[in-house]
């Protein structure tokens, strides 16, 4: 899906641009959407601390983003993407005046990184990303179903952070929380794949300082368990909070036993024999049944409300685990010359329902702006296609055929010529293709840099992965698909590049 826009006004500076590139004005008509990420200082370090806590959980937990990846693709001969007005291109930051260069060598560029959030399934994920050049040094370029929640059609992911040089949990040049992610109004509204890139303003990097952790935490009791989730969800979707392992907890009403499945009701897996008697009268006899019905193996009591679970053991003490009836939970017997441990659950009224989790605490430092940290990719647009393109990511997962070729853990690179292309799947008309073996996981906002100059490690960010397809139909992945970098792009990137984040701490 395209359309033609008005341009003029703004001039991209490029100041002495590598052979075949031209700067040209250009501006956007309008066509931007903006929303906010982290929209308070306190909310980016909450985010932060999320990132940094329980020693770096969700960092290490997450898995690549996988949705929509694999598509049916098509190399187009005729029509494809098309310019909609003049080439143009802003340069990198450190090479505003500089002339090319070349090297034989490939060196890994320090502006790619992993972006990390929450999924649609309330997991942490990541994709690939890459620094860019902006006004204030503080821009970040990917595909934009790794900002926007496509699944479950909610604004934007959540606790959205860009790490440059990630690798196994270590930030080298910091954490650099989102603070506002900006699209083209055809992706936020219709998810055009034409359009499936995302540009997004990101806070001063910070690093762990001092002291940190996690400290447990429980909410106020809720009546039912309707208005418990409809908090939960809250909290979840409250990008000031620092909480973490939220869950609902269904108290029980000890003094009320009732039938398995009885609605309002919650399981106690490791009732006492205190528990089940209930009345403190009938502890000895209720002793004496548990003992009984123990011997008859795993098994529910004829009114429901409680059972015993069996399993033999190599040995153990005969009886009682306690003296004490309210921490008698396991019983131990002999039968048939083997011994058996049973334990007992109980099914009881819910009395009311919490939310118990964790927030986290962590001491922060400011490390500075991204683009003074790690530099900042050039941007180019309504470029030809047939052009060389190094493509930057961090490939995961495995090919149809089930060859697991990329961990996802290390910055890998293809090069290729650039191709018209299309897949109708993702809304997708005029897309660019690139020859390239990365698997679709992970991969998402691969980085593709025309003119890249290995040796200063810059060039001009003119594609991100948005999806990867097997064209030839032999189980094996061989092309990555893009956006075209047009006018239209360098408008929302435009709208983006001049806003200031400012620090979290």
């Amino acid at each position: 899906m395209k359309r033609t826009l008005a341009f003029g006004g703004i001039v991209a500076s490029a100041g002495m641009l590598a052979a075949g590139l031209a700067a040209t004005p250009a501006q956007a008509a309008g066509d931007v959407s903006s929303d906010t990420l982290a929209n308070t200082n306190l909310a980016a370090q909450q985010v932060a601390m999320f990132w940094y806590g329980q020693n770096k959980a969700n960092l290490l937990n997450a898995k690549p983003y996988a949705v929509e990846t694999k598509v049916s693709a098509k190399h187009v001969s005729g029509g494809g993407p098309s310019a909609d007005t003049k080439p143009g291109v802003v340069p990198a930051i450190g090479d505003e005046k500089k002339t090319a260069s070349k090297s034989k060598n490939v060196n890994l560029p320090k502006t790619t990184g992993k972006v990390f959030f929450i999924g649609a399934d309330g997991n942490p994920h990541w994709c690939t990303a890459t620094s860019v050049q902006s006004s204030y040094r503080n821009l970040v370029a990917t595909a934009g179903h790794c900002v926007y929640d496509t699944e479950s059609n909610k604004a934007t992911m959540d606790k959205w952070v860009f790490i440059p040089g990630y690798y196994q949990g270590k930030t080298p040049w910091g954490i650099y929380v989102g603070k506002t992610a900006y699209t083209h109004y055809d992706f936020d509204v219709y998810e055009d794949g034409d359009r499936d890139y995302a540009f997004v303003t990101v806070y001063n990097g910070v690093l762990p300082d001092g002291a940190w952790g996690s400290k447990d935490w429980k909410s106020r009791s809720y009546k039912s368990e309707r208005s418990a989730k409809y908090w939960l969800k809250k909290l979840q979707n409250d990008k000031k909070t620092g909480y973490s392992d939220l869950q609902i907890v269904a108290n029980p009403d000890m003094k009320q036993k009732v039938k398995l499945g009885t609605r309002g009701s919650v399981k106690v897996e490791s009732a006492s024999v205190a528990d089940l008697a209930v009345d403190p009268a009938t502890v000895n006899s209720a002793r004496t049944t548990l003992e009984n019905q123990a011997k008859k193996g795993t098994s529910t009591y004829s009114d429901g409300t409680w059972g015993v679970t069996v399993k033999k053991v190599w040995r153990g003490h005969e009886g009682w685990n306690s003296n004490d009836a309210s921490k008698q939970t396991v019983y131990t017997f002999k039968k048939d010359g083997r011994t058996y441990q049973a334990t007992f659950w109980g099914a009881f009224k819910v009395k009311d329902y919490v939310i118990t989790g964790k927030i986290l605490r962590i001491g922060l430092k400011d490390v500075g702006r991204l683009g003074d940290n790690v530099g900042g990719q050039g941007l180019a647009y309504n470029q030809k296609l047939g052009k060389a393109h190094f493509v930057f990511g961090y490939p995961s997962g495995s090919h149809p055929d089930g060859n697991h070729a990329y961990s996802g853990k290390t910055l890998k690179w293809s090069y290729g010529k650039t191709f018209a292309a299309t897949a109708p799947a993702i809304k997708g008309e005029e897309l660019q293709g690139i020859k390239s073996s990365f698997t679709g996981e992970g991969s998402l906002g691969s980085a593709w840099l025309l003119n890249y100059k290995s040796a200063k490690r810059i060039g001009y960010l003119n594609g991100v992965t948005i999806a990867v397809a097997d064209r030839d139909g032999n189980k094996r992945i061989d092309t990555s698909l893009s956006p075209y970098f047009d006018g239209e792009t360098y408008g929302v990137y435009a709208s983006a590049a001049k806003n200031w984040s400012g620090k979290i701490v």
